[in-house]
């Protein structure tokens, strides 16, 4: 089976800074994926190529089967690519389930002479709604449907944020540092719930996080990079054991 996506020979510099150094990787469907590697070693900058927010300057992206390499994001999300960011971005002062019911594509309350004629997408709107809650369940958050964004914890954002994700049909999700700034009980419960969301949804993941104690316990494949290359990949317990992970870290 061809993988999800595929990043081959990707370079990106900044001025005379370079950042990625022909990067190659690839992210099985269904799988769970974690980049890791000291500050510096270009995993926010290869998020960054992957969800259109950086053009390279040479190589190719292909998601399922497709070139997408220098598309922006609006387009990226249209294909089934979304991301979350460190820290969250909601809208504060909409419930959680509003949150949720925002990124549904092709809401028809959208258009302005549907709106008017709401008899012809309530069914739509009830559909939509029944699968926000779905989503607030399976991320444990069904108990604050109702309350706003800004009364949730830092962990319950997190949550959220990935629900909103979710609700848009992504296919893979990029995640950046999803348990950065969380306890550890609730971190774990986060990656629980990742796993959930594979085993459920058929989501496949790519995930960029420091907290190695926690995350390697979670994810099925390991990426490490070190100076903008990859420098290991494959199953956590040899990623973590390769002496060129071992020394990027060390002399980090």
């Amino acid at each position: 089976m061809a993988p999800l996506l595929e990043v081959i020979d990707i370079k990106k510099s900044f001025g005379s800074l370079r950042a990625l150094d022909g990067v190659t990787l690839s992210v099985e469907s269904k799988k769970v994926s974690i980049l890791i590697g000291p500050n510096g070693s270009g995993k926010t900058t290869l998020i960054n190529v992957i969800s259109g927010f950086y053009t390279p300057d040479s190589g190719r992206v292909i998601f399922d089967g497709k070139e997408i390499t220098g598309l922006p994001p609006y387009e990226l999300y249209d294909t089934g690519i979304a991301r979350t960011f460190q820290i969250p971005n909601l809208f504060w002062k909409l419930t959680a389930l509003e949150n949720v019911q925002v990124a549904e594509k092709g809401n028809p309350g959208e258009s302005f002479i549907r709106t008017l004629l709401r008899r012809s997408w309530a069914k739509e709107e009830a559909r939509a709604t029944e699968k926000a809650f779905r989503l607030l369940n399976l991320l444990g958050l069904s108990r604050v449907w109702d309350k706003q964004a800004v009364t949730l914890s830092g962990g319950q954002m997190k949550l959220l944020e990935l629900g909103r994700v979710l609700m848009s049909g992504a296919k893979l999700v990029l995640l950046d540092e999803p348990i950065s700034g969380v306890n550890p009980t609730l971190a774990h419960e986060i990656f629980g719930r990742i796993l959930k969301l594979r085993d459920e949804l058929g989501v496949t993941f790519l995930i960029v996080e420091h907290r190695l104690d926690i995350a390697l316990t979670y994810v099925d494949t390991v990426t490490a990079m070190a100076f903008g290359k990859v420098v290991a990949g494959g199953k956590p317990e040899l990623v973590m054991a390769d002496p060129k992970v071992i020394e990027a870290y060390l002399g980090a």
